[in-house]
């Protein structure tokens, strides 16, 4: 399964494995397409299988982020007993992304804690690494406004890059 090869759902066991499965769903979206927005109700959580995703922060996009990784994770606001989402996802290029129902997650994980303990601890990693990628970025350029950072660690000065 795909998924394992995402740094969140490495080594998490093949029971664990067989049930995520049953609760992913595969959605595919056209360059331009709204997975979400920052008003929705976070109740999805997504791993990117294919594409580019814009994440924006802020009423202007003070802060982009793009998903380009496979295996990469957003969407992460429910996770965290958000109600909402805090940042805009739309699709740059034709993407596939695999769709997990919040309450879903959170049932397997109840079910199988010592799973959920490691998911956890691996997601608290990847919002330090995006919060690492995205500081970078504000030192770099003097602000936020305008910057486009990747998954991929490449920061642009400017989202039209």
């Amino acid at each position: 399964m795909f998924i394992q090869e995402s740094d969140l759902f490495k080594d998490l066991g093949d029971q664990t494995m067989a049930e995520l499965a049953k609760i992913m769903v595969e959605e595919s979206y056209n360059p331009g397409e709204e997975i979400y927005t920052r008003r929705d109700a976070a109740q999805n959580f997504y791993v990117l299988w294919d594409g580019r995703v814009r994440l924006s922060i802020g009423d202007e996009a003070e802060i982009d982020y793009t998903v380009s990784k496979r295996g990469e994770a957003f969407g992460w606001s429910g996770l965290v007993d958000r109600e909402c989402y805090t940042s805009n996802a739309q699709c740059l290029v034709p993407s596939t992304v695999y769709k997990m129902d919040r309450q879903e997650l959170a049932r397997l994980f109840e079910k199988h804690p010592e799973t959920g303990m490691l998911f956890y601890k691996r997601l608290a990693g990847a919002v330090v690494e995006r919060l690492v990628c995205n500081y970078q970025a504000f030192l770099s350029e003097g602000c936020l406004k305008g910057v486009t950072s990747y998954g991929t660690g490449q920061v642009m000065g400017s989202a039209e890059d």
